[in-house]
């Protein structure tokens, strides 16, 4: 079979994986390891080693150069301030504990050397945005906790590529001292850093220019943008040698967080070049897989799989997010998904090569084979399950937009962060965007009656748009737009002239007119301080909710029969119909179809009765 054939067939599996992946809403790389695996010598034999000669290489290498600087491209800023601290311990301390317990892991289970352990753990630091991307392409989490994800999958990529090859150069190799390590790694380091920062204003300073030339400019800053990629990648590697990584990285980090012209047509053109060149590459890598190699490593191998998944990532996430705003579920989430992808299986491809060249065949074969079998386990196990994970744990919140970020639109964003809402503020003004993420809420600056505006902040999949501002043609603008535009079944919003509630109510939005609740708040707590007191506290140590009974096998029972189905703590303090009647009930009262129940008390036991009533999305 001819090479373009196989080119071909790679890039065809590759584009089929994806969409079947978007039908499925199962990540992307499942589908593709497996139709690596199936192409491969292990099944097919249309793949092999030889396949692809000595180019293979530097077609990896390019090709993750492009899919990190759309990582980095992505990455913006503000994003990064969603969890600086958890951030920086991933990707330092929680580095360095997953590479040496990686390293003690291999060393005490397979029984090989130290250097080659360390080899081993610097490849599996790597997360990567090859396996992350694709992850959160299905899975909808809170943005504090997508930021860490694709944080540590950019920076631990930098920093696996550069480690391992100082590891072997300076360890296996002996081509250097220990004290060396530390030098060369931060050597390398600033080499590809800075490359990618001088080329990313090089391609800025570029494309700036070609505006002067309207018509083709999006065009040629597509263009420029590519070809800036590939220079950043192979100057870097000119001078030393896998630091092109680091370069891509960077130069694609400065660009996204730069006024560039021509952003979105830069977007657009990278995620489908991204899919395209991951596409190709997974499914390439995966056909290299020998499964005797990880056969080989017997019930050695699965020991390391446990320690890395079970033991080390969970230990480093707990470590990481100690004191920050993640909830319980939010860090078993993340230890459960932790994938490794391309950056270990090509660099590992690599090294097991070198290794044979020193006269260390079956080193060789215990570092490809480690690698590989980390890397389809966790592909398949986490990766593959990462939905299903995200929805045991219920750690997939749909958006809630605010639009207006003056005090009524923080208090609001404040109080449903407490209530676990994956919430998102939008304000023109950016010292209300300031100080609301100095609160720790998600802020973006942007005009909420935008269209485009509320694209990019998710009004597409959002669960809730409520308009807070002051400015009553503002607000209705906004409600306008979610309903007609992005069809947004619940919207609401504060209504500052009385006058104008029927206008918002004819959209079928939920107004709520700012005298008559300031006036409600005054009479509750004058004539029920208590109770007023009660609900400034919700969400701490009480809650009220109301949900849609899905639990079938409560239907048709009265209350009395449900009431040992209640968590002690809790009440029923309303009962909705379908025809959307409203009562008190009382104890012979029957479920219906379609009812809701609205339960008050003790917020664990709020949390509870709901997940045993309304057990289903």
């Amino acid at each position: 079979m001819s090479l373009i054939a196989i080119v071909a067939l790679v890039l065809a599996l590759g584009v089929a994986s994806r969409v079947l992946a978007d039908r499925l809403r199962i990540p992307s790389v499942l589908f593709l390891i497996f139709a690596g695996i199936a192409i491969g010598p292990e099944l097919l034999g249309l793949v092999s080693r030889e396949t692809f000669g000595d180019g293979l290489p530097a077609m990896v290498g390019v090709s993750v150069a492009i899919i990190l600087f759309e990582g980095g491209y992505h990455l913006r800023l503000e994003k990064l301030r969603e969890s600086p601290t958890a951030l920086t311990r991933l990707v330092t301390v929680g580095a360095a504990i997953t590479w040496l317990g990686t390293a003690a892991a291999v060393v005490v289970f397979l029984d090989t050397g130290i250097e080659v352990g360390l080899l081993v753990g610097a490849l599996l630091i790597a997360t990567g945005p090859t396996v992350v991307g694709p992850i959160l392409q299905v899975v909808t989490v809170r943005d504090h906790v997508a930021a860490v994800l694709e944080g540590e999958g950019i920076i631990n990529d930098v920093t696996a590529a550069i480690l391992v090859v100082v590891v072997f150069e300076v360890l296996v190799a002996g081509n250097g001292t220990p004290a060396a390590l530390v030098s060369s790694f931060a050597i390398r380091l600033f080499i590809g850093l800075a490359v990618g920062a001088f080329i990313a204003g090089a391609v800025w300073l570029v494309i700036s220019h070609v505006q002067s030339r309207p018509r083709a400019a999006p065009l040629h800053a597509r263009l420029i943008v590519l070809a800036g990629i590939i220079v950043a990648y192979a100057g870097a590697e000119l001078i030393a040698s896998e630091t092109g990584i680091a370069a891509a990285a960077m130069a694609g980090f400065v660009l996204g967080n730069v006024d560039l012209p021509y952003h979105e047509e830069v977007i657009d053109f990278l995620d489908d070049l991204s899919v395209v060149v991951l596409s190709f590459i997974f499914v390439a890598l995966a056909a290299l897989i020998d499964f005797a190699d990880i056969l080989s490593l017997g019930l050695a191998g699965l020991a390391i799989v446990a320690a890395i998944t079970v033991v080390l990532r969970p230990a480093v996430i707990y470590l990481s997010t100690t004191n920050e705003r993640f909830t319980h579920n939010e860090r078993l989430f993340l230890s459960a998904v932790g994938p490794r992808g391309i950056i270990p299986a090509s660099v590992a491809t690599l090294f097991a090569v070198e290794l044979q060249a020193l006269g260390q065949p079956q080193e060789a074969q215990l570092l490809a084979g480690t690698v590989f079998l980390i890397i389809f386990a966790t592909v398949v196990l986490q990766a593959g399950l990462a939905r299903q994970i995200a929805n045991y744990l219920e750690v997939s919140p749909m958006r809630t937009l605010i639009i207006g970020g003056g005090r009524v639109g923080l208090s609001l964003a404040e109080r449903l962060e407490q209530d676990g809402e994956n919430v998102l503020l939008i304000d023109t003004d950016p010292d209300a965007v300031e100080k609301a993420r100095k609160r720790g809420l998600r802020a973006i600056e942007g005009d909420g009656t935008d269209a485009d505006v509320l694209e990019r902040a998710g009004a597409s999949d959002a669960k809730t748009v409520i308009a807070t501002t002051p400015d009553d043609d503002v607000n209705l603008l906004v409600c306008q737009l979610s309903k007609t535009t992005f069809g947004v079944d619940k919207v609401a919003s504060r209504v500052n002239q009385p006058d104008n509630v029927d206008a918002f109510e004819s959209l079928g939005v939920r107004a709520i007119d700012l005298s008559m609740a300031t006036a409600w708040s005054l009479e509750n707590v004058l004539e029920r301080p208590s109770l007023s007191a009660w609900m400034n506290e919700l969400g701490r140590t009480g809650d009220v909710q109301e949900i849609e009974v899905t639990a079938t096998d409560l239907v048709g029972k009265t209350i009395a029969e449900l009431n040992a189905e209640i968590p002690d703590g809790c009440i029923v303090g309303l009962l909705t119909h379908d025809d959307g009647t409203t009562e008190v009930p009382t104890g012979d009262h029957e479920l219906q179809d379609g009812d809701r129940i609205t339960f008050l008390g003790q917020t664990d036991a709020v949390d509870r009765a709901v997940k045993r009533f309304h057990p289903h999305d």
